[in-house]
């Protein structure tokens, strides 16, 4: 009997409606419990809690929801169907989702990554679903799952070069689907595809790019398996004591030994890794702490981060050329003459959310929504709009004129643009609308007797404070705008704190209740202000907002950014840029979002990257003297 048969023999493929599979496992270690005075996690709202009002945000929604919804169910099983030997019918989308048997990653481009984007898109389908109560939402993804759920066969994971990859995002395409969309069927489906993908995975953490398995060329060893440990672990929570397998496999693909056991340490292991994904198993670390109770792995996640942030740029993105970078090699300088592929934003910015929500619930300081509010506004929020031929935005573009002899650009000149991919249905089409849909529950936490703002963007919470119907409305125009304004509905009179994130460049933030000035005390980056709240009652924050220049790092002081609040200013320039820091800090603003500086070579204007457009920018500036 062959492994494949092993252990499909010993899997019961349903269990009532939400079967569980159970298959055989070695023996796996366990993870250490947390200590006894360990701080709960702050509580996400719930999607549906939220409604949002912020025009840009909502446009991004309304453009991934009608682009998913206009694939056909066809299109989007096609390869599922064709690497099974069944019929397919309908349209080919093609790029990296198809199925293309004599893939060669040296010459080919369509095929790469077959299938990979489906269980991205469920599960954005879903978490979409949840904040918008539209039924046509929910009816897709229980109809896609049904279709999978048929489609799906052990040669999509033998013919797969990304194995445990697409198992990962099946994993939470399925997890999302009987969470937020009540797809009852969801746990059957999900226990058929653990067993038939479990022999076409490693059975460990294979690094990235080790030779697994054998026999194969350069590409299969991009998979990801190091990633799994988040999901599952979600997964497992969710589905309690019949979850127990895949807590059980969520142990054991920890990449411990090569990357959280030394940076639990404080020992820096990022430098050359493969840099999306080494981040975002930084979120398999955090669910190892929250879930799996080890104040290891909470170490290793927060040492890991504050890494990222030493070799980060001004916008919060890092890994040029999709890499991380030794400390002290000075490969992220350059960078900003050799490459236009800076950072991969929408994979990038989901995994770095998702990192910064998780740090920021485990240990309440508000640098992490600092960190998470800079890469929202500075990267995601300005992509182009995912189109429904494939072309999706991939790299944001910091390459910056006169640093270095500069690269040229695809488009012609040097300096950088905002360009779609050259591949069609990339790994970043399938993140995009799984970030934007997170923008629902970013920007609230919950507490017993608290709340906590995290992100400034027009909305509305709605929860239950002890029995008591409460709403906060937020309203404001920022970051364009200082100014917030919170206003309490309650059912009856209702004691509990608020918690306001004050970035650490709001330097002299005031607030005011109900027209009066309030003392501001900030701990760990959030002022609170604890009263018994009435209907009516208004908070008026005031975050103020200087320019400043943020240096590129400490071995390049004369390389900078301009920022303003939360955001870079961009130049708008193909040719270098040099300034005095006098000229730097006094730019005008001359519009609502776009200023204008004087240079050594005359006026520059500028602007943040919502506003680039299509004009040619550099993000980085060189100081004069």
């Amino acid at each position: 009997m062959n492994r494949r048969d092993f252990l499909a023999g010993t899997v019961s493929a349903y269990i009532g409606s939400g079967g569980m599979a159970i298959a055989a496992a070695e023996t796996l270690p366990r993870t250490r419990p947390a200590a006894k005075d360990a701080v709960r996690p702050l509580q996400e709202v719930e999607y549906g809690q939220v409604t949002l009002k912020s025009a840009p945000h909502l446009a991004q929604m309304e453009n991934v929801r009608s682009v998913l919804m206009g694939l056909s169910d066809d299109s989007l099983l096609m390869p599922f169907r064709q690497m099974a030997g069944k019929p397919a019918p309908g349209v080919n989308i093609g790029g990296w989702y198809e199925y293309n048997p004599g893939y060669d990653y040296r010459h080919d481009d369509a095929g790469f990554a077959p299938g990979a984007t489906f269980g991205h898109w469920v599960s954005a389908l879903a978490r979409m679903y949840a904040a918008s109560g539209d039924e046509k939402l929910r009816e897709r993804v229980l109809g896609l799952n049904k279709l999978y759920g048929q489609a799906v066969s052990t040669e999509f994971f033998t013919k797969n070069r990304f194995p445990a990859y697409c198992f990962d995002k099946l994993v939470c395409g399925l997890m999302d689907s009987q969470r937020l969309a009540g797809d009852n069927d969801a746990y059957a489906i999900l226990a058929r595809t653990h067993a038939i993908a479990l022999p076409d995975l490693p059975g460990r953490a294979v690094d990235h790019p080790k030779t697994w398995p054998q026999g194969k060329d350069a590409s299969w060893t991009w998979d990801e398996s190091y990633t799994l440990p988040e999901n599952l672990y979600l997964i497992s929570a969710q589905m309690g004591s019949a979850g127990r397998p895949y807590r059980e496999m969520a142990e054991q693909y920890l990449e411990d030994a090569t990357y959280f056991d030394p940076l639990a340490l404080g020992e820096n292991v990022l430098g050359g890794r493969h840099a999306y994904s080494h981040v975002n198993a930084l979120c398999s670390a955090m669910q190892a702490y929250m879930i799996g109770g080890s104040e290891k792995h909470l170490r290793a996640a927060r040492n890991g981060f504050d890494m990222l942030t030493a070799q980060s740029f001004a916008t919060g993105g890092w890994g040029p050329d999709e890499t991380l970078q030794k400390p002290g090699s000075g490969t992220v300088f350059a960078s900003l003459a050799r490459t236009h592929n800076s950072f991969e934003t929408p994979c990038g910015s989901y995994a770095h959310m998702k990192l910064t929500r998780y740090l920021l619930r485990c240990t309440r300081e508000g640098r992490y929504g600092d960190s998470m509010e800079r890469v929202m506004y500075n990267t995601i929020m300005g992509v182009l709009p995912l189109e429904a031929d494939g072309r999706t935005f991939y790299y944001s573009d910091y390459n910056s004129a006169g640093l270095g002899e500069g690269a040229e650009h695809p488009a012609g000149g040097v300096g950088a643009k905002r360009m779609y991919s050259n591949h069609r249905w990339p790994c970043c089409s399938g993140t995009m609308p799984q970030v934007v849909a997170d923008y629902w529950i970013n920007g609230f936490f919950r507490d017993p007797r608290a709340v906590w703002v995290n992100l400034y963007m027009p909305s509305v919470l709605r929860w239950s404070e002890n029995g008591t119907r409460m709403e906060l409305e937020l309203e404001s125009s920022y970051p364009q705008s200082k100014h917030v304004r919170l206003q309490v509905k309650a059912s009856q009179p209702t004691a509990f704190a608020l918690k306001l994130r004050i970035p650490a460049w709001a330097e002299g933030a005031t607030a005011r209740i109900n027209g009066r000035p309030m003392e501001m005390q900030t701990v760990a980056g959030f002022a609170t202000i604890r009263r018994t709240w009435r209907t009516d009652d208004v908070v008026e924050l005031e975050l103020p907002m200087r320019l400043r220049i943020e240096a590129l790092d400490a071995e390049h002081p004369e390389t900078v950014a301009v920022m303003y609040g939360p955001r870079v200013l961009f130049a708008l320039a193909a040719k270098p840029v040099m300034a005095s820091r006098a000229q730097m800090l006094a730019a005008k603003q001359i519009g609502e979002d776009e200023w204008e500086m004087e240079s050594t070579d005359g006026a520059v204007r500028m602007a943040p990257f919502t506003s680039v457009g299509d004009r040619t920018y550099s993000t980085y500036l060189r100081i004069k003297g």
